[in-house]
Parts: C-alpha cells; sequence; structure tokens
C-alpha cells in the first residue's frame, strides 16, 4: 500500500505488498523488492537498492548523495539485502568513484537510532550498530559483529567476524574477528568470549583461540610471532580466520592490547 501523501516517482520500481506510509519520498531509481515496510517520512534516493523484508522507521534518509569533497556526481550506487531494520534518523550513503561506486549491506542487520553509514563501506550480515553509531568512508564490518553506542569509526577500518566494541569507542586501528575491544581510542581488550559462547562455539575453540591470541599479541611484532604457533592452532578454524584478518589488509593499523 502507498500512502495518498507519499510522493513515489513512476519510474521507481516497487515489488507487490510494500508499504509505503505518510509523506515518504521515492525517487526513480530506486528499487524496493516484497514485503519491505517504510513506516512514515523516509527519503529513499539515488540509484538504491532495497532488498526483502526490510523495516525503515522514520526520518532515514537512503541513498542520497555521499559526504565526500571528491565525489562529483558520478554514477553509483547502494544495495542493500534482505530482513533489516533502520531505525530513526538512519542515514546511508551510496558509493564513490574512488571505493568502486558502491555501498553494501548485507542481510539481518540492525542499525538503531542516528546510525549512519558513509560511501562504500562493507556492511555484512547479522550485525548491530546500537544508537548513533558512525561509520565512516570504506569501511568494512563482516559477519556478527556489535558495535557500541556511540562509537565513531574511522575510515578504511575493518572490523572482524564477532568482534564486539564497547560504547563510545573511537575506532582508529582494525579489529580481529572474535576481538573484543574498547577505549578513547581502541585498543584490544581479548576476545569476545560472551559473544563466541552464545554462538555455541565450543570449549576447546575457545581455549584454542586463547592460546593462540597470548602468542600473537605477547609483543607489538605480532605478525612475526604468527609464526610461532604450532600447526594445531595455526590449523583451528577459529584461528585461521583471525590469522588471515591480520594479513590481508594493512591500510589501517590491527588493534593491540594497550600494554603493547
Amino acid at each position: 500500500m502507498i500512502h495518498k501523501t507519499a510522493i513515489v516517482n513512476s519510474k521507481a520500481k516497487i515489488s507487490d505488498n510494500v508499504d509505503i506510509g505518510p509523506y515518504c519520498i521515492i525517487g526513480p531509481e530506486v528499487e524496493i523488492e516484497t514485503n519491505s515496510v517504510l513506516h512514515s517520512h523516509v527519503n529513499v534516493a539515488g540509484n538504491t537498492k532495497i532488498g526483502k523484508n526490510n523495516q525503515i522507521y522514520p526520518f532515514s534518509s537512503i541513498g542520497t548523495p555521499p559526504q565526500d569533497l571528491k565525489y562529483k556526481g558520478e554514477k553509483n550506487s547502494l544495495v542493500i539485502g534482505d530482513n533489516n531494520k533502520f531505525r530513526e534518523y538512519v542515514n546511508i550513503n551510496p558509493g564513490t568513484e574512488q571505493g568502486g561506486g558502491v555501498t553494501r549491506i548485507g542481510d539481518n542487520n540492525l542499525f538503531m537510532v542516528y546510525c549512519h553509514v558513509a560511501h562504500d563501506c562493507l556492511i555484512s550480515n547479522n550485525i548491530i550498530l546500537a544508537n548513533n553509531v558512525q561509520v565512516g568512508g570504506h569501511v568494512t564490518i563482516q559477519n556478527n559483529a556489535i558495535v557500541g553506542g556511540s562509537c565513531a569509526i574511522h575510515q578504511f577500518s575493518r572490523i572482524g567476524e564477532s568482534a564486539m566494541i564497547g560504547g563510545m569507542t573511537g575506532v582508529l586501528s582494525d579489529i580481529i574477528p572474535f576481538g573484543l575491544s574498547m577505549g578513547n581510542r581502541n585498543y584490544l581488550m581479548g576476545l569476545n568470549l560472551i559473544g563466541l559462547r552464545r554462538s555455541k562455539v565450543s570449549n576447546e575453540n575457545i581455549k584454542k583461540m586463547q592460546l593462540a591470541f597470548e602468542i600473537i599479541f605477547k609483543t607489538s611484532s605480532f605478525r612475526e610471532n604468527i609464526e610461532q604457533l604450532n600447526n594445531d592452532l595455526k590449523n583451528n578454524e577459529f584461528v585461521k580466520k583471525i590469522i588471515n584478518f591480520i594479513n590481508s589488509d594493512k591500510k589501517r593499523p590491527i588493534s593491540l592490547p594497550s600494554s603493547k
């Protein structure tokens, strides 16, 4: 159903069973798939594709131009998956030429009030961004991560799978998968043990991850320390993810324990 006060461009592609509430504005290049709901006062602009079963709450702004001085109006896009919730005042920008032109949002994510996701970000699946999280451009957040309220994430940062960031943290360095990070400028506190147990990771795997963590981060020469891991640890599926994360990208430094 499209409310009589909504302004929907005739070129927009709106699937069956999409509910567009009062005073929403939908641009000509927008596509919205079935069973998505725009509650009221939602603005969706640009080359934006929204998947199935999404909920977008009042005063959210989706797909408006990037907040980047280098952006000169070139073709770009925003691609959103299925089953996401965007609460009030969420703002998400599409990509830029320098970042590949696309911002991508996966499935089953929760964006709480006042979250901002900047251009060229890759937000994966089952992620929670608490109230007022600010995500800079070119940031990658992997599956199942949780970001506490009022965090600010520096551009080009990476948040690993199942990592957890404490509230009001300034994230200037990459956080390893399964890591727990916090601080005025983030440091690594250890592993996200609560998250691992909630995910039903076995005690055996957790112990191996803890041992690997202690070896890798015993000094600031953490990449060299990886070579000291025995084969049993190196071949553990969870430890492998940490090692691959550390070795895969060096745009931002890796977050270390505060004593290193």
